[in-house]
């Protein structure tokens, strides 16, 4: 794509890389076949092509956002689907950041949305706020069809009717491994997902100081920045990626780091982006380095598990693995527990992990099924439930059906934001994959799945 920014305007770093980023898009229209918004509105601007050339006319012309560009920029749900479909290797993901901070800066929204906006910066990223904005939601939930605006009683319904106990595994610690220690890593706890899930953390620490590793909760870490950054609020996401950063870097001084460890993949792709969010300060350096050690559970359970040979059946393309040579094989009745595995956006697209989580379920026993379109999202994508609950509540159903439609009896899933998006429309239970892994070797049943799925 030919582009006509001047020399001043790429002398800002953001408007070089989107300069990149755009001179690497050749129109071909690969992404709009794997776009979800665009499957589901039809509409040119609705896909990755489509609000490139948007982008490209707002940050050549240098001229303010207005309310047509920032409708259709708001509806990108972020999966990056088009990253994994584009030919020419399109960098959506720095393009779309850098649009975001352009709006944040240039267009003033209409007051309901900014109020949003600012509620949920000030609440999901700290767990004691999240806790008690939780709480609130039970006592409004009987005045839900009261409520005018959509995006209210998207807020009401996905809050849990039951708000999960306090867990001790999150607080600043060390949780020394089990027999010789075979690495230090440090682990993020995650905010909603500390709120709304603590057992997937309880889980990690489990398994992880099982298979040898010391597992150190940092003091001073925060949410990833990941939810503020999205909104486009470069200046609070960047706080928050620096306060990381130091913690983990102090835990790096304090006894060696060999790996961040992330098991929300929402979380992961943000991180593992900190060396670039970060390029242009004072901590270049030290972000990069723990760009270089953040992975997702799953990347190094792969390392830390017996039998790393994947097993996989002629059914593989199809997305199904049986589940053979197992560590610990749990049984429902007469076979294998049959999980299907939803493989979440910022996982497969944003970090390009995709056969590990499968192949670490089969390898524990389970059989594994993948759903058909397994490529588009769940219409979760952090706050994009909340802000835009219509087009997300369209990409639920379409994946809910989907995932029954292989008969499950347990759905698996990496990312606390799916699982709460998936669990909100099917009966059957929803849990993280590090949980069945867990529980395959030693650990508890999950909470959410029923005794009588699992063999005495």
């Amino acid at each position: 794509m030919q582009t006509n920014f001047t020399f001043d305007q790429l002398a800002d770093p953001d408007t070089a890389r989107s300069n990149e980023v755009l001179r690497a898009c050749v129109h071909c229209g690969f992404c709009t076949a794997t776009c979800p918004t665009y499957q589901v509105l039809g509409e040119e601007n609705d896909s990755p092509r489509g609000r490139i050339y948007l982008i490209k006319d707002m940050l050549e012309n240098d001229r303010p956002a207005d309310a047509t560009t920032v409708k259709h920029i708001d509806r990108c749900l972020s999966c990056l689907a088009c990253m994994t479909t584009c030919p020419s290797g399109v960098h959506y993901m720095h393009l779309v950041d850098h649009a975001r901070v352009h709006i944040e800066r240039t267009y003033t929204r209409p007051w309901p949305d900014r109020a949003l906006r600012w509620t949920l910066a000030r609440i999901l990223p700290y767990p004691g706020r999240f806790r008690l904005a939780l709480q609130a939601a039970k006592l409004g939930r009987p005045f839900r069809s009261w409520m005018p605006d959509k995006r209210l009683r998207a807020m009401l319904d996905m809050a849990p009717t039951r708000i999960a106990r306090r867990s001790d595994v999150d607080r600043p610690q060390t949780h020394k491994a089990e027999g010789q220690s075979r690495m230090r890593v440090a682990l993020l706890t995650g905010c909603a997902q500390s709120t709304l899930d603590p057992a997937i953390n309880e889980a990690t620490v489990r398994l992880l100081t099982r298979l040898g590793c010391e597992v150190v909760v940092a003091d001073g870490m925060g949410c990833c920045g990941a939810l503020v950054h999205h909104m486009g609020k470069a200046h609070e996401a960047h706080a928050q990626v620096k306060a990381n950063v130091r913690a983990w870097q102090a835990v790096k001084r304090a006894g060696g780091l060999d790996a961040v460890v992330v098991n929300t993949s929402g979380c992961g792709t943000t991180v593992k982006d900190y060396g670039h969010m970060l390029r242009m300060t004072d901590m270049a350096h030290e972000a990069a380095e723990i760009s270089d050690l953040a992975c997702d559970v799953s990347e190094l359970l792969e390392r830390l598990l017996p039998g790393r040979e994947a097993l996989h059946t002629p059914n593989e393309a199809a997305g199904d693995i049986a589940g053979t040579d197992a560590l610990h094989p749990t049984a429902a009745g007469q076979g294998a527990l049959r999980v299907a595995y939803h493989a979440a956006c910022s996982l497969q697209h944003g970090q390009k992990v995709k056969g590990a989580p499968k192949t670490l379920l089969a390898r524990a026993g389970f059989e594994v099924v993948e759903p058909k379109d397994s490529h588009l999202c769940c219409g979760s994508a952090g706050t994009y439930n909340l802000m835009q609950p219509e087009i997300s509540a369209q990409l639920k159903a379409r994946k809910v059906k989907t995932l029954e439609a292989k008969a499950p009896q347990v759905i698996a899933a990496g990312n606390i934001g799916c699982m709460t998006q998936i669990a909100s429309g099917t009966g059957i239970p929803v849990v993280h994959t590090v949980e069945l892994l867990d529980w395959a070797t030693g650990g508890p049943r999950p909470d959410k799945i029923p005794p009588d799925l699992s063999n005495p």
